[in-house]
């Protein structure tokens, strides 16, 4: 009964805001690349994984175009979509040819077909930066752009943590509140400043004040000084074996993306608490091909300490950034992280090569727990860690790898190659090697695992464009883990494979079709006497059709189906959903809407899809159970310069009483949560 009333509401929303939001024009194809883009590469990525930052690059290269005459690869990097080999070939041609006079020029560069063309065009342009020069306090107040954002959000329905419980409870407030500034100059000054406060926590508390706040400037092209940021920052640098912080990709449908992008030093600018640096960072310039950056950074960690005869030890580090109970608000900032060292790199169009070292040294020591599979695990207070990257463009083939060590531990190793066979067939070759007894707290390389060590494994992949219309794509992956790990009681071994077609006709209309296949080994269930290991199996089918009914409405559907199968547990779920999408540039009024019904046994075979948000809000569904979500966002420019961001989502369960567990557990059977996000640019 409450099925077919919600469905006949839902319903009758959906239609009211098709009627409403039909007369304005809109270019939904352009506007919706962004979401395109972040959930193609992202998809494999943890369902609470910020996305913020690749949101925030995206939309701010949308705004401010690269101009291909005169950009560098680094910046080339920020545009997740091109590959290396794309990026060598490009500044060969620039080399060979000269600069470009149309964005369409690229159609005669190796590995540049017209879908890539069709993504760049939305982030590039060929005109000649204007010359800025008498730089002044005055004009940076002027010419500077400003960019404040405020939100709001909260749950409407009371978690148990919130209520007048005798023992651990949620201490502050239900609501989640986000303050976001940025100032850019141009190219050569940005200046950003973030305040936030999740769910249950204080604003402000005696120990740290508000309880994240983040902030840094930058400078650029300061003579020999390419960059010198103060304040928070990432350092991304080779494969991500030795050292990497923020935002980084492994595998997903488009094969290159196994090739990270490093960018060196960048400001940090994401709401994620745990992965920047804080201190001061500089990259120098000190001949024609050659740069050196340095770094140092100290900062108060999250972290469970334990005190035994007068020594205090710690396990883990915490990484939530969750202070809301007295446990949490304990371990706040409880560690004293300190970070230094150095990188130097010889950048060449063809050739790279990059030297790292650099110490982490902590205020207390490291003790592995009792569990075998932590035999090799990190103790101490200091890590040293080191080395060496590459990549290499010959013809029409890219060579890249990395190989890091840590002093008195293990090593690391990643060598790759990807060619471009011809204008239609693209392919990676892969190696990963990573010595159990590796350790490093600031890696984010390829694997299956989370953590860079105790695996090994072949990657292989292929992209291939016969046409204009169709688009392949294939890959298989291979892993095995030597040593132990969590819930896998003795070396274990899997594989993933990955299959999706694309037909795109016309420029409005485009269907996918997707496999994939993921069999890893892990202990029996709780309960069960079976003694060995048994193989975990889930598979994906996927079809979605994208496609605009015109130049004011545009649509998307997805049909997933999922089988997961573990010793005796042999489950089959699905979930479709309906999106609805309004984005028009003229009007004031804009918004998208979903309407997804999904039916999964357990969260075992649960099913991600990427969610629309407010601006910077991207982020992953979870689709487990049986019931319906649906969501509503609406952008309303008020002024000129004002936004304003309005969403509302709900999840309604069938055949629950409770929905999460812990302090998270909501009575009855709907989940349900709203934002507002106010934006002002001057």
């Amino acid at each position: 009964m409450w099925l077919g009333k919600f469905m006949s509401a839902t319903t009758k929303l959906l239609y009211t805001i098709m009627l409403s939001l039909s007369f304005f024009n809109v270019r939904a194809q352009e506007d919706s690349m962004i979401k395109d883009i972040i959930e193609s590469f992202a998809e494999n990525l943890s369902d609470d994984y910020d996305l913020s930052e690749l949101t925030e690059r995206l939309t701010y290269y949308r705004k401010n175009p690269i101009d291909l005459n005169h950009t560098n690869p680094e910046e080339l990097k920020n545009l997740i979509f091109l590959s290396p080999l794309q990026i060598s070939n490009f500044f060969n041609h620039l080399q060979t040819n000269g600069k470009l006079l149309d964005v369409l020029e690229l159609q005669g560069i190796d590995g540049f077909d017209l879908h890539i063309i069709a993504l760049l065009a939305s982030f590039v342009t060929v005109k000649a930066p204007l010359p800025i020069s008498d730089i002044g306090y005055k004009e940076l107040v002027k010419k500077g752009n400003n960019d404040l954002i405020f939100r709001y959000g909260r749950l409407f329905q009371t978690q148990k943590g919130f209520k007048d419980l005798p023992g651990s409870r949620y201490l502050g407030t239900p609501e989640k509140l986000l303050l976001r500034y940025r100032y850019t100059y141009g190219n050569i000054l940005s200046a950003s400043l973030i305040a936030k406060k999740d769910a249950g926590e204080y604003l402000t508390n005696n120990k740290t004040g508000i309880d994240y706040l983040s902030g840094n400037v930058a400078f650029y092209k300061l003579g020999r000084v390419k960059k010198l940021v103060l304040g928070d920052y990432s350092l991304q640098f080779g494969q991500g074996l030795t050292l990497w912080s923020g935002f980084a990709f492994g595998k997903g449908p488009d094969v290159t993306s196994v090739a990270s992008k490093d960018v060196g030093l960048r400001p940090y600018s994401s709401s994620n608490e745990a992965s920047y640096f804080r201190g001061i960072a500089s990259t120098v310039k000190v001949a024609q091909s050659i740069e050196i950056n340095t770094f140092i950074s100290y900062r108060k960690r999250d972290a469970s300490l334990k005190t035994s005869d007068g020594k205090t030890t710690l396990q883990t580090i915490g990484i939530t950034g969750l202070h809301r109970t007295k446990t949490e608000l304990k371990n706040q900032r409880s560690l004293g992280q300190l970070i230094y060292g150095g990188a130097l790199q010889y950048l060449t169009n063809n050739l790279n090569l990059g030297f790292i070292t650099y110490q982490s040294a902590y205020q207390h020591e490291f003790v592995t727990g009792t569990s075998l599979y932590n035999k090799y695990a990190f103790t101490g207070k200091n890590l040293t860690n080191t080395g060496f990257h590459y990549s290499y463009t010959f013809k029409n083939i890219y060579f890249y790898g990395e190989t890091a060590y840590n002093f008195n531990g293990g090593w690391a190793v990643v060598n790759g190659a990807m060619a471009s066979l011809s204008k239609q067939v693209s392919a990676v070759l892969l190696h990963r090697n990573y010595d159990k007894d590796y350790h490093s707290f600031f890696s984010n390389g390829v694997g299956e695992a989370t953590k860079i060590s105790n695996e090994k494994g072949w990657y292989a992949g292929l992209n291939y464009a016969p046409s204009r219309r169709w688009t392949f794509s294939v890959y298989g992956d291979y892993f095995r883990f030597p040593w132990l790990k969590y819930r896998v009681d003795s070396a274990s071994s899997g594989y993933e494979m990955l299959t999706q077609a694309a037909y795109t006709p016309t420029k409005t209309f485009k269907i996918l079709g997707r496999y994939k296949r993921e069999i890893k080994q892990q202990n029996a269930d709780a309960g069960s006497k079976y003694p060995y290991l048994q193989e975990v199996n889930k598979e994906n089918y996927r079809i979605e059709c994208n496609w605009l009914l015109n130049k004011k409405v545009g649509f998307q559907q997805r049909v997933e189906l999922v089988h997961y199968k573990k010793g005796t547990a042999d489950e089959f779920g699905y979930m479709a959903y309906q999106d609805l999408n309004y984005r028009p540039l003229s009007s004031k009024l804009s918004g998208n809407i979903r309407l997804a019904y999904f039916n999964t046994p357990s969260y075992n075979s649960r099913i991600y899809a990427y969610e629309d948000d407010v601006l910077y809000g991207s982020s992953f569904g979870a689709y487990n159970g049986k019931g319906i979500r649906t969501f509503a966002n609406v952008r309303l420019r008020l002024l000129r310069k004002m936004d304003v961001w309005g969403r509302y989502a709900i999840y309604a369960y069938q055949h629950v009483e409770k929905i999460g567990s812990g302090l998270d557990e909501i009575e009855g059977n709907k989940k349900s949560d709203f934002k507002i996000q106010v934006r002002y640019q001057f």
